[in-house]
């Protein structure tokens, strides 16, 4: 009898110290568990903040480059036609007013100080890491505007997505930043489009009011294609920057996939009263 009761404490003793050692094991399992997925989750989050900040400062570039050669040209045009017209007066045979010649120099040296300080700014949001242009230079060749927009549905309906356009409103010049954007939205919609694949046709809407641009691209996906990988949120790169574009402006940016398959671009952009 003793004997038995040896045994039978040896047996719990053991079966104790086995479940003790399991636990043991499992929580140090659960331990390792948890700091793997800690560390992935740090890395995809430094990797999702390294393209953000990648996409960020591409289209700072972008947007820098298009500022330069929009407001840079029509300031320059600016001093140039305030010098030209000082030489003229100057070259008159008839009296000119003190006040007048001092209006035009002024002018002339307000435009050039604008310049040096928008080529400061412009070197600020947009600097180079060498200090060397290194940008390719198609990306100095003339912006397209909403007037290049046939142009653009004619390349995408050609590489085998149908496109329809319909243009709302009257038509009016739009200030050549609002332009460009204009047509970046459309442009990037519908590259997106057809990079993913999954679009069956797209509509392009544009709409002039009063107060106001509306520009709205549609997609409708094909039956039984599988959601491309453009990001629902906004945060993609191009999205990101088409975001960052219309705000520039004071105007609104949404982008979202539709109820029952394709995706939506929608852009908001004020306009001064015509």
């Amino acid at each position: 009898m003793t004997v038995l009761i040896g045994l039978l404490l040896a047996a719990l003793v053991l079966a104790i110290g086995a479940a003790a050692a399991f636990a043991v094991t499992a929580v140090r399992a659960r331990h390792r568990h948890r700091r793997v997925l800690g560390e992935q989750g740090w890395r995809l989050e430094r990797e999702r903040q390294t393209a953000a900040s990648g996409a960020v400062a591409a289209e700072r570039a972008r947007i820098a480059r298009e500022l330069h050669d929009i407001v840079s040209h029509n300031v320059s045009v600016m001093v140039v036609q305030a010098a030209a017209a000082s030489e003229v007066l100057a070259a008159s045979v008839d009296a000119v007013p003190p006040d007048v010649t001092a209006a035009l120099s002024a002018v002339e040296g307000a435009g050039r100080d604008a310049l040096k300080e928008l080529r400061h700014l412009l070197g600020l949001l947009s600097p180079s890491a060498d200090g060397q242009d290194g940008s390719d230079p198609d990306d100095f060749a003339p912006q397209p505007g909403l007037d290049a927009l046939s142009r653009l549905v004619d390349r995408v309906a050609f590489a085998g997505l149908p496109v329809d356009v319909r243009i709302t409103g009257t038509p009016r010049p739009l200030p050549a930043g609002i332009d460009v954007t204009a047509y970046r939205i459309v442009q990037e919609a519908l590259t997106n489009a057809l990079k993913h694949g999954d679009a069956e046709r797209a509509e392009v809407s544009v709409r002039y009011t009063e107060t106001g641009l509306r520009i709205e691209v549609l997609n409708t996906s094909r039956p039984g294609a599988q959601p491309g990988l453009t990001t629902v949120s906004g945060s993609g790169r191009g999205l990101l920057g088409l975001r960052q574009r219309v705000a520039v402006y004071g105007g609104d940016f949404d982008a979202r996939r539709r109820f029952g398959g394709g995706f939506r671009v929608r852009a908001r952009i004020p306009l001064d009263p015509a």
